[in-house]
């Protein structure tokens, strides 16, 4: 069996709200051996909702739907489905016995517009929903020459949706004989290099039809890899995803920081408190934005000596940048706009004692006589008792992430640091 999913609301159309309800749905499907083929979205609109049920009714053994039962005029999924299986609404007074019930403990009167939340499709199923006044529908759907496609209706309100789902929609699906299979998935996070680059290093590991499968996802030049396994057994699933890491570990190598949800900031900020040294920082270009991730970590104030930011600027260097090599050693000033990381770095340890002073100049032009135009760089630097490190970051891309990249270089140029044996 696999499974489409459909999210209700104009509200989600037009980006005014994100829906995580098809997000969690299809995590939750995926933790009974369930894929989902599809995830659509559909305006308040009865006739765009009829064409969409009844598409994924014909293509989907299973339906899964968020949102459109309660009892305003733009709730239309009740309508919608009674439209698809050509069958009249018809009132189901137990229910309608419960939501005036909810009313009367709260001390109110059952506005008439409610009647709505109690009627459904004929033939259809009530799903119970005590955390809401809305019940669900289950709705069996006859194919001809397919098998019969199963749908679920279900609040769009997450927590009323999260216990429908939880509570009546699964053992349903279970009962069904759904899945079969375990699917589990697992995330790697890379920083310090381009997702053509990272495909390219990974090899066959991001091969079609290789099981486990491996994706690549990039956001803010975070590199994740995403590791989907399927199997007879949550074991099984689980011993291909530990031997699929340790593949990309071993490709990957140092660009590899950590996995799920951790972020560069909680790495470093782990790796510090564990050694007994601090961190200070000191931020053109990035604003701040450094020690505001790394006070967001648990234990930060172990690790974390202060910051300061620096009023933004522009400097033009009318001349070739000494250039370097990530984690090029240091032990003088370089001269010119590499120079002034390890000033800045320097100047802030002296103000604000620390093991290491992570520095972040403000945007710098760069021309070369090998350049058409200058381009905008910024430098990182990190300044120790025995450690002078400088990086140049190249600003050229999205703007909107050009921030949140420097941020992440600096951060990682600390953790890479951290990696070596004599800085332990």
């Amino acid at each position: 069996m696999h499974a489409e999913i459909i999210a209700i609301g104009t509200e989600l159309t037009t980006g005014a709200k994100l829906d995580t309800n098809s997000q969690w749905l299809s995590q939750e499907l995926a933790s009974i051996g369930v894929p989902v083929r599809y995830h659509s979205t559909v305006a308040d609109d009865l006739g765009a909702n009829v064409d969409v049920f009844r598409i994924a009714a014909a293509r989907a053994d299973i339906v899964l739907i968020t949102g459109g039962l309660g009892p305003t005029l733009d709730d239309l999924t009740r309508e919608a489905l009674a439209a698809v299986v050509e069958r009249k609404l018809v009132l189901h007074e137990p229910s309608l016995e419960i939501i005036r019930g909810m009313f009367q403990r709260r001390g109110r009167v059952m506005p008439e517009r409610n009647v709505a939340q109690a009627m459904f499709p004929e033939g259809s199923e009530v799903i119970a929903n005590p955390r809401g006044t809305a019940p669900g529908i289950w709705l069996d759907v006859a194919r001809a020459g397919q098998p019969t496609c199963h749908i679920a209706a279900m609040p769009g309100v997450p927590s009323e949706m999260k216990g429908m789902y939880i509570d009546e929609v699964r053992p349903r699906l279970i009962a069904l004989g759904a899945g079969g299979t375990v699917i589990r998935q697992a995330r790697v996070n890379c920083f310090g290099l381009g997702e053509s680059a990272a495909e390219e290093m990974l090899g066959d590991v991001t091969a079609r039809n290789r099981d486990p499968e491996v994706g690549i996802t990039v956001h803010e030049a975070t590199i994740t890899l995403r590791i989907v396994a399927e199997a007879a057994t949550a074991d099984e699933c689980d011993a291909k995803i530990a031997d699929t890491k340790r593949l990309i570990r071993e490709r990957m190598g140092e660009y590899v920081y950590g996995e799920e949800d951790e972020e560069l900031e909680a790495v470093v900020a782990r790796m510090l408190v564990e050694r007994g040294l601090t961190l200070a920082t000191s931020e053109g270009a990035t604003g701040g934005l450094i020690a505001s991730r790394l006070t967001t970590v648990v234990d930060s104030e172990q690790c974390f000596a202060g910051g300061e930011v620096l009023a933004a600027g522009r400097m033009d260097w009318g001349r070739e940048s000494q250039r370097c090599s990530p984690l090029t050693p240091d032990p003088s000033p370089p001269p010119g706009a590499r120079g002034d990381s390890v000033r800045q770095a320097r100047s802030c340890r002296e103000r604000i004692p620390a093991t290491f002073c992570l520095a972040v100049t403000n945007v710098v032009a760069v021309s070369s006589s090998a350049l058409p135009e200058p381009i905008r760089v910024a430098f990182v630097g990190l300044v120790g008792d025995d450690v002078e490190l400088v990086q140049e970051v190249n600003l050229t891309g999205d703007p909107a992430i050009q921030r949140s990249r420097l941020a992440k270089a600096g951060l990682d140029l600390v953790r890479r640091h951290l990696l070596r044996p004599a800085s332990r």
